[in-house]
């Protein structure tokens, strides 16, 4: 019992002081962890979650209301405190007065009950205008409490202060499982359709159909693909979890009324490219969100990579920094969301609604007024921009623009706010805000959306290094301002934080269409897949909306855990310890030990290990010290300063570090030849290797044993804009299926990469259907085509089938549906948001993933590389969707159509040879249009966009009038009355041309 786990956070139970077991229920013994118990005493129900017993009170619980004779101190729990002896006995009964109204776990000043869960309390420290903030909270703070605190005597404190102090200590986040009324039979389901999806594969291959040999094979080796497909992608999803916060403890332990804050540092990365194709404007909204948001304002830098070294950017720059000086005032001052003006304008609500300020409408209108000239300006400077000069654009002050050669220029760093000038029209500080262009010469590797963002690591890491980082694609606003608070309630956690390396927010849309034709919201994904992976190791980094632990950006891994005894199977795919120690008391050594059995090919370096090494060699030993610098050099590059920034973990910078040159260093580490002969992109940052960084970064994190988190509060957190046309998004698409086709055919390939290390199986089958799932498209573009051509050539790919045959073909329908209908009950997702995936899984498949893998192929096999394409974050101007209806012609668009046509054409020979064959050919019949019509359901949103804007007849009236037409008119031809006369010969004996 000693190794159970909670059921309800996860963590483990734990164990008193005699070594025993913590049992919340006498009754049953449901597995539940103190700091769980103790909530559920307080703020659930008082029962256990199993047997609905109301839960005695143990040692140490504050009392609560309804605690009676029958429900008192629990003896068996009389030895859960324990205290130093080496206090006397006057502050150990003041202490243990303190203890019996402060709940457990006090620290080691005041005695700590001895669970397997130690509570830290040192906080994040920040810079603050250039001031060192002290590692340890102040005594006035909630998360440390020391007998000078209490009232002279050793008397009680105040009962409210009490409680205060007690909420503080309480988790900043729950981990809250799927009722199980709802997960198991969803559980139950995959396992009955695996079993039956084995049963049908046996059918098949055991009864081939010999006048359709070719047509069966083809038809049983995609019909197994789709099969392993399914497993790798539906295990993932086997544990799927929600999680809580509880902001308001953040504040009590963190950010108290009156106090210096003590939230972590956050740096915020905002990365654009064409400020034609990501409209100036569209970036502004998100700078100046990020600007307004709900966190201290000397806790956040907001860093915009400009790197396509636009004029038009750092003048639109310029322009937001001077509006976010009545923007962010006004937002803060009635509590507005969202805080990106052009999307909290056009909302189509009760502004007025919660808003009693007299002064509001007034200022609201004025502010307004001030928005639209703000955007008459942004939309001048864009209009300016459409014509380039010959001689190349010229600053205000007569110098010409160092980015007049977007491919050779030097690299350019401007600091809007944060220094000098940096204050509201109230007088209030600004967040910072640094305009990023790195250096870019020829003959320069790059590394595109990656290198920029390496870019701003190192950047950041030198003029503010906070410990975490916060990345944003230019379309990205923030929609709740307390986004922030969300993430730090997980990378804060004194118990969760540490082994944290990012926090995903999914990703939500403003602009689509109410139908969502083309699966742009991705719903599925984001609200079933990810939080899946959330039950195991963490949802998988996609790319923007990600807060991260900058320590896990650095290769460094995380630390190893206390050794748990579990079975290995489950606990290495459910995120339990896969190695054993047989001493739990000898830490260091286990420490030491477990970094033997890593993988060589996963490279961890130990941020530990690097800070022990340079102290056990002493300061004194010059050499030792050097060999060691100059290690950290090869690995980092070649930057004092920021090799400095590396090893302090809690972020900051040197007090003694002057802006000049701070800024002079943060020049050098955006040198285009900086990254040469160490280690980024390669262990450090942003991965190379792919266009989609993203999910490679991610997946060397998990490799190397961090674990994510999924965040999805009530109210979205960022809010962006997604590609409504069809060609723009089957571009975008493809985009993302090229880069997992690069990285399946590269040496991070989660197949074969990574073994030994700490990644679970069930993580590493989501990352194996991450990279394999383009090649579905060759098995799917086959299936779609063989209706066509049964119906054509009047063959079949199944033989006649038996009523026993028949009913493991019904029962493989039914169990596809249950397991759709049960996925939706449990996630919450619509069944026209997961049909709406369905259909774009066929259209995205036989198109973009087709020509992603060739493409792949081409680049690994001929080095033939493809263009990035940005895509368009342009607003709908002309409103109405109008951008939907576009029609813009494009060779993915070649087999989806071919397949339409062709599956139409079969659909009436089909019908046409019935007609003429007779009664007995249409049993036969409707097996193959069952399948030509699953073609063609699922292709229907491909076609209305082929057709485009219908004012007046709907799409599908158009559709089935030419497709009945075309069946009417074969059977006008084979019933024409006008071929035979009453009076004419026998038809039966001569046919129709007699």
């Amino acid at each position: 019992m000693g190794s159970q786990v909670c059921q309800i956070c996860g963590d483990q139970v734990g164990l008193t002081v005699n070594g025993e077991p913590f049992v919340a229920c006498d009754v049953c013994a449901f597995p539940v962890c103190r700091p769980c118990y103790e909530y559920e005493r307080k703020d659930g129900n008082q029962s256990c979650p199993q047997c609905k017993t109301r839960y005695k009170r143990h040692k140490g619980s504050p009392a609560i209301s309804g605690d009676g004779k029958d429900n008192g101190v629990n003896d068996d729990d009389a030895s859960d405190l324990h205290y130093s002896d080496t206090q006397n006995e006057k502050q150990k009964v003041s202490e243990r007065m303190l203890s019996w109204h402060m709940n457990y776990g006090r620290g080691e000043d005041i005695g700590a009950p001895k669970y397997d869960k130690e509570v830290s309390h040192n906080h994040i420290p920040s810079l603050t205008n250039g001031t060192d903030v002290s590692g340890e909270l102040s005594a006035a703070s909630p998360g440390r409490l020391s007998v000078s605190s209490l009232p002279p005597g050793g008397g009680e404190m105040d009962q409210s202060q009490f409680f205060v102090n007690d909420e503080a200590r309480q988790p900043l986040s729950r981990k809250v499982s799927v009722p199980s009324s709802r997960i198991n039979p969803y559980r139950m389901v995959i396992v009955l359709r695996l079993i039956i999806i084995s049963i049908f594969l046996h059918y098949r291959l055991t009864n081939p159909v010999p006048n359709a040999y070719a047509l069966w094979l083809i038809s049983v080796i995609c019909e197994i693909w789709f099969a392993i497909s399914w497993i790798l992608d539906q295990f993932p999803k086997w544990l799927p979890v929600n999680r809580e916060t509880y902001l308001d403890r953040l504040s009590l332990r963190y950010d108290r009324e009156g106090e210096t804050s003590q939230l972590a540092a956050v740096d915020i990365f905002v990365s654009t490219v064409d400020p034609l194709k990501e409209p100036p404007l569209v970036t502004a909204n998100t700078v100046l969100s990020i600007l307004a948001v709900d966190y201290p304002v000397d806790k956040v830098s907001c860093y915009v990579s400009d790197d396509g070294a636009a004029m038009l950017t750092f003048e639109a720059l310029s322009e937001t920094s001077e509006f976010a000086r009545i923007w962010v005032p006004f937002c803060k001052k009635y509590n507005i969301e969202p805080r990106a003006p052009e999307w909290y304008f056009c909302q189509k609500i009760d502004y007025l609604k919660d808003k009693v300020h007299p002064s509001f409408v007034k200022e609201r209108r004025a502010m307004k007024r001030e928005y639209e000239e703000f955007k008459i300006r942004i939309n001048a400077l864009v209009s300016k921009a459409q014509k380039v000069p010959e001689e190349g654009w010229v600053m205000q002050d007569g110098t010409p623009w160092p980015g007049n050669n977007t491919r050779d220029h030097p690299g350019m760093i401007q600091v809007f706010l944060g220094q000098s000038g940096g204050l509201d029209s109230e007088g209030n500080e600004l967040p910072r805000l640094v305009y990023v262009s790195r250096e870019k010469r020829p003959g320069f590797q790059h590394h595109k959306k990656a290198g920029a963002m390496n870019a701003l690591v190192r950047v950041s890491a030198v003029l503010t290094n906070g410990p975490f980082l916060l990345n944003l694609d230019c379309d990205h606003y923030i929609n709740n301002s307390k986004a922030l608070r969300e993430a730090m309630c997980f990378l804060m956690d004194p118990n969760l934080g540490k082994y944290v390396c990012y926090v995903q927010f999914p990703q939500r849309f403003d602009g689509i269409d109410r139908n969502d034709r083309y699966a742009n919201r991705n719903t599925v994904f984001f609200d079933i897949n990810l939080r899946g992976l959330d039950g195991i190791q963490g949802p998988v980094y996609v790319g923007t909306g990600c807060v991260f632990n900058r320590t896990a950006l650095y290769g460094y891994e995380p630390p190893h855990k206390p050794k748990q005894k579990k079975s290995g199977f489950l606990s290495s795919c459910f995120g339990g310890s896969r190695k054993k120690s047989s001493k739990s008391s000898k830490k260091g050594s286990d420490k030491k030990k477990s970094k033997k059995h890593v993988d060589p090919t996963v490279p961890i370096f130990s941020l530990e290990d690097i800070e022990e090494g340079v102290e056990g060699a002493g300061f004194d030993d010059e050499k030792s010290l050097l060999m060691s610098q100059m290690s950290l050099e090869k690995r980092f590059g070649q930057s004092a300063v920021f090799v400095a920034s590396t090893l302090m973990e809690n972020g900051g910078v040197p007090q003694s570090a002057t802006p000049e040159t701070l800024l002079k260093e943060a020049i050098h580490v955006i040198s285009c030849g900086y990254e040469d002969k160490t280690e980024w992109g390669s262990e450090i940052g942003w991965i190379y290797g792919s266009v989609t960084e993203d999910i490679l970064t991610g997946f060397k994190m998990h490799a190397r044993g961090w674990r994510s988190i999924y965040c999805m509060p009530a109210r979205p957190a960022f809010k962006g804009s997604a590609p409504i046309n069809l060609s723009d998004r089957l571009n975008q698409v493809l985009r993302w299926a090229l880069g997992s086709v690069e990285i399946l055919f590269s040496r991070h390939c989660p197949i074969w990469y990574g073994y030994g290390g700490r990644l679970k199986w069930l993580e590493r089958f989501a990352y194996v259907n991450t990279t394999i799932y383009p090649i579905t498209a060759i098995p799917l573009l086959f299936y779609c085509t063989l209706p066509a051509v049964c119906l054509l050539t009047g063959k079949f790919i199944i033989p006649q089938i038996s009523n026993f045959a028949s009913i493991w073909f019904i029962s493989l329908f039914l169990s596809i549906f249950a397991t759709g209908i049960l996925e939706m009950r449990w996630s919450g997702v619509g069944i026209d948001e997961w049909w709406r995936n369905e259909q774009f899984w066929v259209i995205g498949g036989v198109s973009a993933h087709l020509f992603a893998v060739f493409q792949g192929l081409l680049k690994v096999l001929a080095g033939i590389d493809t263009n990035f394409t940005v895509t368009s974050k342009a607003s709908d101007e002309d409103g109405d969707f109008a951008e939907l209806y576009m029609f813009k012609w494009t060779t993915l668009l070649i087999p989806p159509t071919t397949l339409l046509i062709i599956n139409l054409v079969g659909v009436v020979a089909g019908i046409s040879y019935a007609i003429n064959s007779g009664y007995q050919s249409w049993g036969p019949l409707f097996g193959k249009l069952f399948f030509a019509f699953w073609v063609i359901v699922h292709l229907y949103p491909f076609l209305k966009g082929l057709m485009g804007r219908q004012n007046r007849t709907p799409t599908i009236v158009v559709v089935w009038a030419i497709l009945l037409a075309s069946i009417f008119s074969l059977l006008w031809v084979r019933v024409d009355p006008f071929t035979t006369r009453v009076t004419g010969p026998d038809v039966e004996l001569c046919g129709i041309n007699c």
